[in-house]
């Protein structure tokens, strides 16, 4: 058995730029976004991004970090376009592989079973094919001779994802509504890494509803427990989306946001700067 904990900074230092990332969540729920801001204090660049967008996708955008990105939308949720994501977008900043969520998912599950695509309806009289001219159609060899949309394989180097629990080995288990698609990344990625609220003993989900137990150990390279580590994002039950911080990063010029909560040398700076703002705004 392997001991696979690690630092936020241990898992940026096995990534480079030029690399492909998928990050894991959904819109602003449940993101590994401590991870995300290790990535912000390091020198990465011109990374190719896979999500389901939202502030991973706004603060890499922001900062400047992204070469590319494939995604079905970025959205804050409760706010429905990434504000810092559509700035970065309409400066061209980036370029942008838009694809319909079901795309996206099967994109996902080929290349979790290494396949070099998988055949789905989604897209099919959309322009979602016009805006894709790379994408491509097959035809069934079956009787039936139907023609599918070609969805290709969602390939990473490395994926990150935040789950509620797991174990030192790798095993991770998350306690709220949905799944979100994250074990998908794991099994996507050559490598994959997962933040967690809080690290159990090994076996220590003996009475966990099985299907809880969504990521296996056999596609992790490291674990970091990161208590509120996907603040501001939600992460169902440990606690709910912060909505006054989410709306004062939607509102806030970049350079002062920076300033103030992602200057600091660590993870403990921002969870600081972010407490000391709440009690200010009391």
């Amino acid at each position: 058995m392997t001991d696979k904990t690690m630092t936020p900074e241990d898992v940026v230092a096995r990534l480079h730029s030029g690399m492909t990332l998928g990050i894991g969540g959904w819109g602003s729920r449940r993101k590994p976004m401590a991870l995300v801001r290790a990535v912000l204090r390091s020198s990465l660049t011109d990374l190719t991004v896979i999500s389901y967008g939202g502030p991973d996708v706004g603060l890499l955008a922001a900062a400047g970090r992204i070469r590319k990105l494939v995604a079905p939308f970025a959205t804050l949720d409760s706010i429905p376009l990434e504000p810092h994501f559509r700035a970065a977008r309409e400066a061209g900043a980036f370029t942008l592989t838009e694809i319909d969520e079901a795309m996206f998912m099967w994109g996902l599950h080929a290349a979790a079973n290494r396949l070099p695509f998988l055949p789905v309806r989604a897209g099919l009289g959309s322009d979602v094919m016009r805006v894709n001219p790379g994408l491509r159609t097959v035809t069934s060899p079956y009787e039936d001779g139907e023609t599918f949309v070609a969805v290709p394989a969602l390939r990473m180097d490395a994926a990150l994802v935040h789950l509620n629990r797991a174990d030192r080995l790798g095993n991770a288990q998350y306690l709220g509504p949905d799944p979100y698609f994250d074990d998908l990344f794991c099994e996507a990625a050559d490598s994959a890494y997962v933040s967690c609220e809080q690290l159990v003993e090994p076996g220590g989900f003996a009475d966990a509803v099985p299907q809880t137990l969504l990521v296996g150990r056999h596609s992790v390279m490291g674990v970091v427990e990161t208590p509120n580590g996907a603040h501001f994002t939600s992460c169902v039950p440990d606690y709910g989306r912060d909505e006054p911080f989410q709306k004062l990063y939607a509102t806030t010029p970049w350079d002062e946001f920076t300033t103030r909560f992602l200057a600091g040398p660590d993870e403990k700076s921002y969870q600081s700067a972010v407490q000391a703002w709440h009690e200010e705004a009391r």
